[in-house]
């Protein structure tokens, strides 16, 4: 009976993830369209076609002079406006069809191309909206500095481990994301970095290195990373001890250990020694022993467990809507700025994910809590929103 319930919660997982993606994608640009096709309803244009979903039909009708269909890709939906410029028309040809069709006024065209990023808005704000009263998982990950190099020149200018970064170029921080972004996006090498310490606050100039691996500035410091269990290794003494994911590891023999670097260094020297090790468990102290083993692989003693990669908190209530919208425009206006000065910030547009990256991101979030993937989803509609604004030919912006 187990056997069959697994296999059926494995299929479920196979189907439900893409399935998700797709809907969740697809509700972005359905939208999107149904903005130009409302729009161009109300202001008499002429509309052909409007479908919900892409790919062949599954069915199909026509009322007033339009013709509706669902398809089979449920990936968003398209409108006909044969009154609004097409790629076509751009290239030479003609945009009217065997049917001659009056223009549409200049003010009708440009109420329907705006219509389009508007929905886009209305819809990331509902969802915003949501969030609020559903909560949202956040990444606990301050802008805490780790293990710095004694070496390094940071800590020649004096940076500890344990110092929180609090303003990267101008912009305040609060999170190791919110680093990385204003590292990434400053448009020089060398930026300010204002640091904390008990109530102190100093700034240094610090140079920031470019990683070949994905081509974008990133500074010579790690964040503080929680020693937190992500998997515990069977036949170890971990597993003995009863360690489950989750656990927040507080202290080794009564040592505080704030990093993972910290509890590393103490479990290595307790090898064959008893260690009393104290866990955060959802909220509740406990209190456990155990003997880390040698391990030749690694050349030092563990007790077999593999950190989490993430840890998340449920805030809730969720961020403000409009707060969360007016990150997000932060955030979007601060890639595009990098885009238009990429010889000073260094940032491509290759850098930036494509509709392949986007539905692998949002498959990750759904995987993890369907809260973030709501989250991902106001993003995406901003994004989708301010880009097609763009005053490009092909974008509703060249309309406009």
């Amino acid at each position: 009976m187990m056997t069959l319930w697994h296999i059926a919660r494995e299929l479920w997982h196979i189907v439900y993830v893409p399935g998700a993606v797709i809907l969740l994608f697809g509700a972005a640009v359905f939208v999107h369209e149904f903005g130009h096709f409302w729009v161009a309803r109300r202001r008499g244009m002429k509309v052909e076609a409007f479908a919900i979903g892409f790919g062949p039909k599954i069915i199909g009708w026509q009322k007033d002079g339009i013709d509706y269909s669902w398809r089979w890709i449920p990936a968003g939906g398209f409108v006909k406006l044969p009154q609004m410029i097409t790629a076509e028309a751009l290239e030479g040809g003609s945009a009217e069809g065997p049917e001659r069709i009056p223009p549409a006024p200049p003010w009708s065209k440009i109420l329907v191309a705006f219509a389009g990023p508007f929905m886009n808005v209305v819809f990331g704000f509902a969802i915003a909206t949501l969030i609020y009263f559903v909560g949202l998982p956040v990444l606990v990950n301050p802008s805490i500095i780790g293990e710095v190099d004694p070496k390094s020149p940071e800590a020649a200018m004096g940076i500890r481990e344990g110092d929180r970064i609090v303003v990267v170029n101008g912009h305040p921080v609060k999170s190791w994301q919110d680093v990385t972004f204003e590292t990434a996006t400053a448009r020089t090498n060398v930026i300010p970095v204002v640091i904390e310490r008990a109530g102190e606050r100093t700034t240094y100039r610090l140079t920031a290195k470019v990683l070949p691996e994905v081509g974008l500035k990133w500074l010579n410091l790690d964040p503080r990373e929680h020693p937190v269990v992500g998997s515990v290794e069977s036949g170890m003494p971990a597993a003995a001890a009863g360690l489950q994911p989750g656990d927040k590891v507080v202290s080794v023999n009564a040592i505080p250990v704030p990093s993972r670097e910290s509890m590393i260094e103490l479990i290595s020297k307790s090898e064959g020694k008893p260690c009393a090790i104290v866990l955060n468990r959802r909220g509740q102290k406990v209190s456990v022993t155990m003997t880390p083993r040698y391990d030749p692989q690694t050349k030092r003693a563990r007790i077999g467990i593999v950190f989490s990669e993430g840890v998340y908190e449920i805030q809730r209530p969720g961020p403000l809507p409009w707060e969360r919208i007016s990150d997000v425009l932060d955030k979007t206006f601060g890639v595009i700025t990098a885009l238009v000065h990429t010889k000073e910030t260094g940032v491509r547009a290759r850098d930036l994910s494509g509709p392949v990256g986007i539905f692998a991101q949002l498959a990750v979030w759904v995987n993890t809590d369907y809260r973030l993937a709501l989250d991902f989803l106001v993003l995406l509609n901003i994004n989708l929103a301010v880009l097609n604004l763009l005053p490009i030919p092909v974008l509703d912006g060249g309309h406009i």
